[in-house]
Protein backbone atom coordinates (compact mmCIF):
# COMPACT_ATOMS: atom_id res chain seq x y z
CA UNK A 1 0.00 0.00 0.00
CA UNK A 2 1.44 3.54 -1.41
CA UNK A 3 0.45 6.15 1.30
CA UNK A 4 0.26 10.03 1.17
CA UNK A 5 0.33 12.79 3.80
CA UNK A 6 -0.93 16.44 2.68
CA UNK A 7 0.39 19.28 4.66
CA UNK A 8 -1.43 22.96 4.43
CA UNK A 9 0.50 26.00 5.27
CA UNK A 10 -0.74 29.84 5.79
CA UNK A 11 -1.74 31.92 8.16
CA UNK A 12 -4.74 32.50 5.79
CA UNK A 13 -6.24 28.89 5.79
CA UNK A 14 -6.15 28.88 9.81
CA UNK A 15 -7.81 32.12 9.96
CA UNK A 16 -10.51 31.44 7.42
CA UNK A 17 -9.58 34.22 5.17
CA UNK A 18 -8.91 31.78 2.49
CA UNK A 19 -10.37 28.19 1.86
CA UNK A 20 -8.66 25.19 1.63
CA UNK A 21 -8.78 23.77 -2.11
CA UNK A 22 -6.05 22.39 -2.44
CA UNK A 23 -6.27 18.95 -0.07
CA UNK A 24 -9.55 17.85 -1.49
CA UNK A 25 -8.08 17.77 -4.91
CA UNK A 26 -5.22 15.81 -4.15
CA UNK A 27 -7.24 13.37 -2.03
CA UNK A 28 -9.41 13.07 -4.75
CA UNK A 29 -6.51 12.77 -7.49
CA UNK A 30 -4.39 10.41 -5.52
CA UNK A 31 -7.39 8.11 -4.52
CA UNK A 32 -7.81 7.53 -8.65
CA UNK A 33 -4.29 6.52 -8.88
CA UNK A 34 -3.95 3.81 -5.76
CA UNK A 35 -2.36 5.89 -3.25
CA UNK A 36 -4.00 6.39 0.32
CA UNK A 37 -3.74 9.72 1.63
CA UNK A 38 -3.33 8.78 5.88
CA UNK A 39 -2.98 12.30 6.93
CA UNK A 40 -3.98 15.98 6.16
CA UNK A 41 -2.74 18.64 8.36
CA UNK A 42 -2.86 22.11 8.47
CA UNK A 43 -0.11 24.57 10.06
CA UNK A 44 1.05 28.26 10.49
CA UNK A 45 3.40 30.00 8.37
CA UNK A 46 6.12 29.01 11.38
CA UNK A 47 9.54 28.25 10.49
CA UNK A 48 9.76 25.07 13.09
CA UNK A 49 6.35 23.88 12.75
CA UNK A 50 6.84 23.63 9.54
CA UNK A 51 10.19 21.75 9.53
CA UNK A 52 9.22 19.43 12.12
CA UNK A 53 5.90 18.38 10.37
CA UNK A 54 7.49 17.74 7.17
CA UNK A 55 10.49 15.44 8.81
CA UNK A 56 7.97 13.50 10.85
CA UNK A 57 5.90 13.57 7.63
CA UNK A 58 8.42 12.29 5.30
CA UNK A 59 9.05 9.42 8.14
CA UNK A 60 5.79 8.11 8.12
CA UNK A 61 4.75 8.49 4.53
CA UNK A 62 6.23 7.40 1.15
CA UNK A 63 5.21 10.46 -0.69
CA UNK A 64 3.87 14.22 1.56
CA UNK A 65 2.26 16.59 -0.63
CA UNK A 66 3.03 20.60 0.65
CA UNK A 67 1.09 23.58 -0.33
CA UNK A 68 1.58 27.01 -0.14
CA UNK A 69 4.51 29.10 1.39
CA UNK A 70 7.12 29.05 -1.74
CA UNK A 71 6.81 32.85 -3.20
CA UNK A 72 8.74 35.66 -3.20
CA UNK A 73 6.90 37.32 -0.01
CA UNK A 74 8.57 37.13 3.82
CA UNK A 75 5.51 34.59 4.91
CA UNK A 76 7.30 32.42 1.56
CA UNK A 77 8.87 30.06 4.49
CA UNK A 78 8.42 26.54 3.27
CA UNK A 79 11.57 25.73 1.41
CA UNK A 80 14.10 27.33 4.07
CA UNK A 81 12.83 25.76 6.91
CA UNK A 82 12.23 22.29 4.98
CA UNK A 83 16.19 22.82 4.25
CA UNK A 84 16.99 23.45 7.96
CA UNK A 85 14.98 20.61 9.31
CA UNK A 86 16.94 18.31 6.95
CA UNK A 87 20.43 19.73 7.25
CA UNK A 88 21.09 20.63 3.97
CA UNK A 89 22.49 23.73 2.95
CA UNK A 90 20.60 26.20 0.67
CA UNK A 91 22.18 27.03 -3.05
CA UNK A 92 21.17 29.21 -5.43
CA UNK A 93 19.92 27.31 -8.74
CA UNK A 94 21.45 28.92 -11.63
CA UNK A 95 18.32 27.27 -14.23
CA UNK A 96 15.61 29.35 -11.84
CA UNK A 97 18.19 32.37 -11.87
CA UNK A 98 18.29 32.79 -15.51
CA UNK A 99 14.58 31.96 -15.84
CA UNK A 100 14.14 35.09 -13.39
CA UNK A 101 16.54 37.10 -14.92
CA UNK A 102 14.57 36.56 -18.61
CA UNK A 103 11.70 37.37 -17.06
CA UNK A 104 12.27 40.40 -14.79
CA UNK A 105 15.45 42.05 -15.97
CA UNK A 106 16.70 44.53 -14.21
CA UNK A 107 13.51 44.77 -12.19
CA UNK A 108 14.97 41.53 -10.44
CA UNK A 109 14.67 41.87 -6.69
CA UNK A 110 15.86 40.10 -3.87
CA UNK A 111 12.47 38.45 -3.01
CA UNK A 112 12.74 36.89 -6.56
CA UNK A 113 16.04 35.99 -6.06
CA UNK A 114 14.85 33.54 -2.36
CA UNK A 115 12.59 31.74 -4.73
CA UNK A 116 16.33 30.49 -6.45
CA UNK A 117 17.79 29.12 -3.21
CA UNK A 118 16.63 25.38 -2.96
CA UNK A 119 17.75 22.96 -0.88
CA UNK A 120 21.14 20.58 -1.79
CA UNK A 121 19.65 17.26 -3.30
CA UNK A 122 16.15 18.68 -3.82
CA UNK A 123 15.20 18.16 -7.73
CA UNK A 124 13.64 21.01 -9.95
CA UNK A 125 10.96 19.53 -11.64
CA UNK A 126 9.86 22.87 -13.09
CA UNK A 127 10.10 26.69 -13.35
CA UNK A 128 7.53 28.22 -15.02
CA UNK A 129 8.87 32.01 -15.37
CA UNK A 130 7.28 34.45 -12.86
CA UNK A 131 6.19 31.63 -10.66
CA UNK A 132 7.46 29.79 -7.58
CA UNK A 133 9.51 26.78 -8.57
CA UNK A 134 8.20 23.20 -8.68
CA UNK A 135 10.51 20.65 -6.10
CA UNK A 136 10.89 17.59 -4.96
CA UNK A 137 12.69 17.53 -1.73
CA UNK A 138 13.58 13.44 -0.54
CA UNK A 139 9.82 12.22 -0.87
CA UNK A 140 8.65 15.43 -0.39
CA UNK A 141 6.63 17.80 -3.55
CA UNK A 142 6.45 20.82 -2.64
CA UNK A 143 3.73 22.87 -4.49
CA UNK A 144 2.60 26.76 -4.14
CA UNK A 145 -0.40 27.62 -2.13
CA UNK A 146 -2.75 28.70 -5.38
CA UNK A 147 -4.84 26.11 -6.21
CA UNK A 148 -4.95 27.25 -9.85
CA UNK A 149 -1.12 26.44 -10.23
CA UNK A 150 -1.01 23.40 -7.66
CA UNK A 151 -3.21 21.56 -10.31
CA UNK A 152 -1.32 22.45 -13.31
CA UNK A 153 1.52 20.85 -11.77
CA UNK A 154 0.43 18.14 -10.40
CA UNK A 155 -1.25 16.73 -13.42
CA UNK A 156 2.15 17.38 -15.54
CA UNK A 157 3.23 14.65 -12.48
CA UNK A 158 0.72 12.20 -10.74
CA UNK A 159 1.54 9.31 -13.48
CA UNK A 160 4.49 9.00 -11.24
CA UNK A 161 2.58 8.16 -8.22
CA UNK A 162 0.39 5.63 -10.24
CA UNK A 163 0.19 2.16 -8.22
CA UNK A 164 -2.24 -0.46 -7.89
CA UNK A 165 -5.96 1.00 -8.04
CA UNK A 166 -8.58 0.47 -5.52
CA UNK A 167 -11.82 0.10 -6.65
CA UNK A 168 -15.21 0.35 -5.13
CA UNK A 169 -18.83 -0.43 -4.93
CA UNK A 170 -21.74 1.77 -3.85
CA UNK A 171 -24.91 0.23 -2.24
CA UNK A 172 -28.02 2.72 -2.15
CA UNK A 173 -30.17 2.04 0.63
CA UNK A 174 -33.74 3.20 1.99
CA UNK A 175 -32.87 1.82 5.94
CA UNK A 176 -31.85 3.35 9.08
CA UNK A 177 -28.35 2.94 10.04
CA UNK A 178 -28.77 1.36 12.85
CA UNK A 179 -30.64 -1.52 11.41
CA UNK A 180 -27.85 -2.23 9.56
CA UNK A 181 -24.91 -1.75 11.41
CA UNK A 182 -24.83 -5.35 12.87
CA UNK A 183 -24.78 -6.39 9.10
CA UNK A 184 -21.95 -3.76 8.57
CA UNK A 185 -19.48 -5.07 11.66
CA UNK A 186 -20.22 -8.56 10.64
CA UNK A 187 -19.07 -7.82 6.66
CA UNK A 188 -15.92 -5.86 7.99
CA UNK A 189 -14.90 -8.89 10.24
CA UNK A 190 -15.57 -11.27 7.53
CA UNK A 191 -13.41 -9.47 5.12
CA UNK A 192 -10.83 -7.41 7.03
CA UNK A 193 -9.33 -5.87 4.08
CA UNK A 194 -12.12 -4.08 2.85
CA UNK A 195 -12.29 -0.24 3.64
CA UNK A 196 -16.12 0.09 4.55
CA UNK A 197 -17.96 3.31 4.56
CA UNK A 198 -21.59 4.29 5.33
CA UNK A 199 -22.84 7.86 4.84
CA UNK A 200 -26.16 8.95 5.67
CA UNK A 201 -28.27 11.35 3.67
CA UNK A 202 -30.47 13.28 5.04
CA UNK A 203 -32.97 15.21 2.08
CA UNK A 204 -33.14 15.21 -1.75
CA UNK A 205 -32.57 12.13 -2.70
CA UNK A 206 -34.20 8.29 -3.27
CA UNK A 207 -31.99 6.68 -0.72
CA UNK A 208 -30.81 7.69 2.47
CA UNK A 209 -27.96 5.54 3.37
CA UNK A 210 -24.90 5.51 0.86
CA UNK A 211 -22.57 2.42 1.58
CA UNK A 212 -18.89 2.43 -0.14
CA UNK A 213 -16.95 -0.66 -0.16
CA UNK A 214 -13.14 -0.30 -1.67
CA UNK A 215 -10.07 -2.74 -1.72
CA UNK A 216 -7.60 -3.48 -4.19
CA UNK A 217 -8.78 -6.79 -5.55
CA UNK A 218 -12.20 -6.94 -7.92
CA UNK A 219 -12.47 -10.78 -6.83
CA UNK A 220 -12.30 -10.07 -3.04
CA UNK A 221 -14.60 -7.32 -3.30
CA UNK A 222 -17.55 -8.85 -5.22
CA UNK A 223 -17.67 -11.18 -2.63
CA UNK A 224 -17.38 -8.56 0.03
CA UNK A 225 -20.52 -7.03 -1.78
CA UNK A 226 -22.33 -9.90 -2.08
CA UNK A 227 -21.78 -11.18 1.51
CA UNK A 228 -23.09 -8.00 2.86
CA UNK A 229 -26.28 -7.56 0.27
CA UNK A 230 -27.42 -11.48 1.69
CA UNK A 231 -27.23 -9.95 5.41
CA UNK A 232 -29.74 -7.00 4.50
CA UNK A 233 -33.47 -6.40 3.14
CA UNK A 234 -34.08 -6.71 -0.20
CA UNK A 235 -36.92 -4.00 0.12
CA UNK A 236 -33.79 -1.47 1.25
CA UNK A 237 -31.27 -2.22 -1.61
CA UNK A 238 -32.23 0.67 -3.81
CA UNK A 239 -29.20 -0.09 -6.13
CA UNK A 240 -25.66 -1.22 -6.62
CA UNK A 241 -23.08 0.84 -8.47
Amino acid sequence: MTTAGIIIIGNEILSGKVTDKNSPYLCKELRILGVEVKQIITIPDVPEVIGKTALEFSKSFNWVFTSGGIGPTLDDLTVASIAKEFGAPLSESPQIMEAIYKYRGENMTDAHRRMAMIPKGSELIEYAEGRPPQLQFHNIFIFPGIPEFLKIRFSGIKERFRTTPIVMKQIFLKADEGDIAASLDETQQAYPELQLGSYPKISGSDYNVKLTLECRDDQYLQKACDFLCERLSDESIIRIK
